[in-house]
């Protein structure tokens, strides 16, 4: 993990004093010394390197920087409650919150999880792999439920372990963002966001709106993720992604939501000078299905939206293509393809727009008219964007709504 997991006790006193404004009272709420509290909280302020209290005779006020981290602070700390009780057995969820528990325990699962295994864990950590068992062994105990089953292939985590852990890594994400908005009080942006692109996402959307938000916040860091949806969505819900920008997708996960940005239509993408173009020169702007499937084709990935739509243009003819599909989910790839065979592609004009604006390429009309699909973002439902992520979000949404007429002209035949 990026960041650590923080300790927990420390949170807890820092809750409790931003709501009770007095370090006597979150002392007695805690059952803890005062000096106990007032090192959790001095603790934490080097942490994020700013006063989250100002001291006065009245007691403890929070700071700007400390009523922001006060709210993530309660967001993390139910993310973490809410997590731990629902991974623990009935008779434990009568014990007080997080009762037993360490940021240590935690953080020996979310290691274990994310490395595969003890012994993985271990040597990424620097630890012995006696210290993790114990640590690991020390959390089942504290909530009633096996967290790790032997399999074939040793110790794998359980159900209750991997849905634990997702929250884990959420809350640790949120810690990170807290961090990133008390450094910009001070004007020293910190924050970092991470944008899952699929394919139509990372060769438009996304670069364009990097280059205009940077320009805007240049301190702010972009990790930019490619690679298969399902791989992406998973980095999302685990928070490592932070957004996600693509084709939507009819069905997500509950904690996901979807936004839709713009209808992308689709084209058949074949080379200059492929037959099928010189048909609909000759007179039918778009060829028929019969026609298509006179041709060898380039099908997109299973499972996507896009072979949804290459699966329903041919349904109902009297003909499949006349030679099998190459499967392929790099634009790259089928260039090359495409450019070299008389393949044919049903792809988004836009993807391929630096090729059909070079005359390389040409995209011809869809046999049924306009056929789109939706086009937007992939968030999770109760993620919270910073000031900075926020603004990122609105360039997002002012690039994708303003590429819809580019998107269009693009299906045109000349």
């Amino acid at each position: 993990m990026s960041v650590r997991i923080p300790n927990l006790r420390h949170l807890r006193v820092f809750s409790s004093v931003a709501h009770l404004g007095s370090v006597s009272a979150a002392a007695r709420a805690a059952h803890l010394s005062q000096p106990a509290v007032t090192q959790a909280i001095a603790s934490l302020e080097r942490e994020f390197d700013r006063p989250l209290f100002d001291r006065t005779a009245q007691g403890m006020a929070p700071t700007e920087a400390g009523r922001l981290c006060a709210q993530r602070i309660r967001r993390i700390l139910q993310r973490i409650v809410e997590a731990v009780a629902a991974a623990s057995s009935q008779s434990y969820r009568s014990r007080p919150p997080l009762h037993g528990i360490t940021s240590g325990q935690l953080q020996a699962l979310v290691a274990v999880v994310e490395s595969g295994g003890f012994g993985a864990a271990a040597r990424a950590r620097g630890l012995t792999r006696a210290t993790l068992h114990r640590a690991a062994r020390a959390l089942e105990r504290r909530i009633g439920t096996a967290l790790f089953e032997t399999t074939s292939h040793g110790l794998s985590p359980t159900r209750e372990a991997l849905r634990l852990c997702r929250q884990l890594q959420l809350a640790v994400a949120e810690l990170a963002q807290a961090r990133a908005e008390v450094a910009a009080l001070a004007g020293t942006e910190r924050g970092e966001t991470v944008i899952g692109a699929m394919p139509l996402g990372r060769s438009f959307i996304v670069p364009e709106t990097v280059l205009r938000f940077t320009a805007r916040w240049p301190s702010h860091q972009i990790s930019i993720l490619d690679g298969p949806y399902e791989s992406l969505l998973q980095a999302l819900r685990n928070g490592r992604a932070d957004i996600l920008v693509g084709a939507l997708r009819e069905s997500v996960p509950a904690d996901i939501v979807q936004e839709r940005l713009f209808e992308d239509p689709l084209a058949i993408i074949v080379r200059k000078g492929h037959p099928l173009a010189a048909m609909s020169r000759s007179g039918r702007r778009a060829p028929s299905p019969e026609a298509l499937a006179r041709f060898p084709w380039i099908a997109p990935r299973p499972g996507s939206p896009l072979r949804r739509h290459f699966e329903r243009l041919f349904r109902g003819t009297c003909g499949l293509p006349a030679a099998a599909a190459i499967e392929c989910n790099s634009l790259i790839a089928a260039r090359a393809l495409l450019l070299r065979s008389d393949r044919a592609m049903l792809l988004s004009a836009q993807q391929a727009h630096h090729e059909l604006a070079a005359g390389e390429l040409t995209a011809l009309p869809h046999p049924a008219g306009r056929v789109v699909r939706e086009i937007g973002l992939t968030l999770r439902g109760d993620w919270r964007p910073t000031t900075a992520q926020a603004e990122l979000l609105d360039t997002l949404r002012g690039v994708g709504r303003g590429n819809l007429p580019f998107a269009e002209r693009l299906t045109q035949v000349p």
